[in-house]
């Protein structure tokens, strides 16, 4: 499972802006709606639910709301960089700037983790971050969102 698989077409927002948590899951909610078909309301109401769980704020200004919905034929991930960094309620209480939203579709138990995986192991490479947060153009961050992940093995 490549990222750039998961990607939906349209869905990397290289220059997003939000100034809250509530809106900018609002305003993905609605991107999402457009690529997914499913409902806006429906997405965002879910992700708040989730969100009630514990944040979705991994630390290191990154975020990876994700959750699970009927009705989806396949995983679909949409990628936001915020203008502005954005309180997340965080782990590490830093603001967000990074925003990686993963639906899921209901019976994806395995796939859903394996994306969320494939996520995790991009976002710790200290280059990969900082390509994502330089990445002059949509081309540039396109790119830096597809590129393997280097190997972690101990």
């Amino acid at each position: 499972m490549d990222l750039s698989d998961l990607l939906a077409p349209g869905g990397i927002y290289p220059a997003f802006e939000a100034t809250s948590k509530k809106q900018a899951l609002q305003e993905l909610s609605a991107h999402a709606s457009e690529a997914t078909q499913i409902d806006q309301r429906l997405i965002y109401d879910t992700l708040v639910q989730r969100e009630r769980l514990g944040s979705t704020g991994l630390g290191r200004g990154i975020a990876v709301p994700h959750v699970k919905l009927q009705g989806l034929s396949g995983i679909v991930c949409l990628f936001a960089r915020l203008v502005k960094p954005i309180d997340f309620e965080s782990q590490d209480d830093e603001p967000v700037d990074l925003i990686f939203l993963l639906l899921a579709p209901d019976h994806a138990g395995g796939d859903h983790l394996k994306a969320l995986a494939k996520i995790s192991r991009l976002v710790r490479e200290p280059a990969a971050l900082e390509r994502l947060r330089s990445a002059p153009d949509l081309q540039s961050l396109k790119h830096a969102l597809t590129l393997p992940a280097a190997s972690h093995a101990a």
